[in-house]
């Protein structure tokens, strides 16, 4: 995508977490590709900078940071809000998942990094966002979360946990913070990006054999669901989690 191929602005601004690859770029090129401003956060700097020049500088800027840093979360509003002038939607993106195996052997510091990460560093940006504009002036928030989050999940025990903790995080925010702020969250399953490799690398066809649309996801599915969501379309949706899967959980019990 390049600048000229860009609609007209749209008036809006958001702030993706986690956005220099995978589905946080995928969120970002959706909402661009609607015409809003896009502030995008990453830790890797170079990787960040990247995506600023593929999605279009006129309308992206990157913050380079770890999502759980304090000082990196208020820069990112910060400076969302000097370029932007306001902040409409925030979509938490960054995540991690360091670790494979039994959650009975999971080292606790593992734990808390796995919680740092992927749930306070969520309240984090979603308590900024809702000080620096949504509170006087409405919006949206989309945590992305995932089906691990909804059901047992081996070998990511800790991930699975902490994105069921997203999900109860994204309730109680839609109930503070309505009626001007919807807060909803995406639950994907397993989405062909950097982040989740390991899971389909070297099989994918056998991955994705057990979805009933025949394929895994792509960032671009999960980037659809966040513009509905952040959208007038959506605007009597609040707390709710939507499922993009694929069709996988309707071999539940199969």
């Amino acid at each position: 995508m390049t600048s000229r191929e860009l609609p007209p602005l749209s008036g809006k601004a958001a702030l993706v977490t986690g956005a220099s690859r995978g589905i946080g770029y995928g969120v970002a090129e959706a909402l661009v590709a609607r015409g809003d401003r896009v502030c995008i956060t990453g830790r890797n700097e170079d990787a960040l900078k990247e995506a600023v020049v593929k999605l279009g500088a006129d309308r992206v800027i990157g913050v380079a940071g770890k999502a759980h840093d304090l000082g990196h979360q208020s820069e990112a509003v910060e400076r969302a809000m000097e370029a932007f002038g306001r902040l409409d939607h925030l979509v938490n993106n960054a995540g991690t998942n360091p670790v494979f195996g039994p959650i009975a052997d999971l080292d606790l510091n593992v734990a808390r990094k796995v919680f740092e990460t992927n749930v306070i560093s969520a309240l984090g940006f979603a308590q900024k966002t809702w000080h620096a504009w949504q509170k006087d002036n409405g919006g949206t928030i989309v945590n992305i979360a995932s089906i691990a989050g909804l059901a047992p999940s081996p070998f990511i025990g800790a991930y699975g946990v902490s994105k069921a903790a997203m999900i109860n995080l994204t309730q109680q925010l839609a109930h503070e913070f309505a009626p001007g702020v919807r807060v909803n969250a995406i639950a994907p399953a397993v989405v062909k990006t950097k982040f989740a490799q390991a899971l389909y690398e070297g099989r994918e066809e056998e991955a994705a054999a057990s979805y009933p649309l025949g394929r895994l996801g792509v960032p671009s599915d999960i980037g659809g669901a966040a513009a509905f969501l952040t959208s007038a379309q959506s605007d009597w949706v609040t707390g709710q989690t939507l499922v993009v899967d694929g069709g996988l959980f309707l071999n539940a019990g199969v």
